[in-house]
């Protein structure tokens, strides 16, 4: 069998398993629904979102707005609508800092195992593990002051060692593998080895890590706008939305319980479908399933 065969096979074989996984299957819808909602958010909204109805404020779900209006008269559907493309965009910007820069320094560190270089790298990540991604943003914003750029970086810094620390851990297991031995004997560095023999086979893991650190950035935005230090305004965010209005949810609880159910459908719907990914790209898991 050649080469491309061997592809085409491996690839049918992963659109099967995708078919056949309910978590991956349910877990993309929900987070479809998300993304095509964030998407058309650019450029339509029932509502705009930037208009005070103050004769319209605190109405519940109806016909005109479905999912009824905020304490400013604000149509919540439209505000999820553009909170869904606000929250994508910080969690897909921050995780891609984490991959950007981590993963090279954990294959940095597994080519050069034991050496100060691999020490160095590991202490510094352990260095940025002590502090959480809230105290990263409290340290960033009290310098520079809060908005969506700041809870990006502060994000995306703890991203980092994760993605460095994964990228090593793989690594290290494949370097002793007969194919890695027959690079090096053939002359290639150590640079390259790691781009064109350890990456490719570590990529799924990458692949499913990141969906898993994607749904925990629409956490931490929620989180550090919840607390003032994320998305500003006008800008709507769904954690902000559920601190402008968590005294309000015994006279007005659809302005918490639809961004709240926002939060969790899309953590939720990405965990899932980073469950799914894990069984699709390990077949172990499938069969023991």
């Amino acid at each position: 069998m050649t080469d491309a065969q061997t592809r085409t096979t491996g690839r049918m074989n992963v659109v099967g398993a995708a078919v056949r996984s309910p978590s991956f299957i349910v877990g993309a819808l929900l987070t479809l629904v998300f993304l095509i909602a964030a998407l058309v958010s650019f450029f339509w909204t029932p509502y705009d979102v930037t208009q005070l109805v103050i004769a319209d404020k605190l109405r519940g779900p109806s016909a005109q707005h479905w999912f009824g209006t905020d304490i400013f008269g604000r149509d919540i559907f439209s505000m999820i609508m553009v909170g869904a493309r606000t929250s994508i965009a910080v969690a897909l910007v921050a995780v891609g800092i984490g991959i950007a820069a981590g993963v090279p320094l954990g294959l940095l560190a597994a080519a050069r195992h034991g050496s100060l270089v691999d020490e160095i790298v590991m202490r510094t990540n352990d260095l940025v593990f002590a502090f959480p991604a809230l105290l990263i943003a409290i340290m960033i914003t009290a310098v520079f002051g809060p908005g969506a750029v700041n809870a990006i970086i502060a994000i995306g810094i703890f991203n980092i060692p994760v993605f460095a620390r994964l990228a090593r851990g793989a690594a290290l297991s494949l370097w002793t593998r007969d194919y890695v031995l027959a690079a090096r004997v053939a002359g290639k560095g150590q640079a390259r080895i790691s781009a064109e023999h350890i990456l490719p086979n570590i990529l799924n893991l990458l692949i499913v890590q990141g969906t898993i650190q994607f749904s925990l950035g629409i956490l931490a935005e929620a989180g550090l706008a919840f607390v003032g230090l994320g998305t500003q305004p006008p800008l709507p965010s769904w954690g902000r939305m559920l601190a402008d209005h968590q005294t309000l949810y015994a006279i007005a609880p659809q302005t918490v319980i639809f961004p709240g159910l926002a939060i969790v459908l899309t953590v939720l719907g990405l965990n899932l479908m980073g469950d799914g990914l894990r069984d699709i790209f390990d077949p172990r898991l499938r069969r023991a399933r």
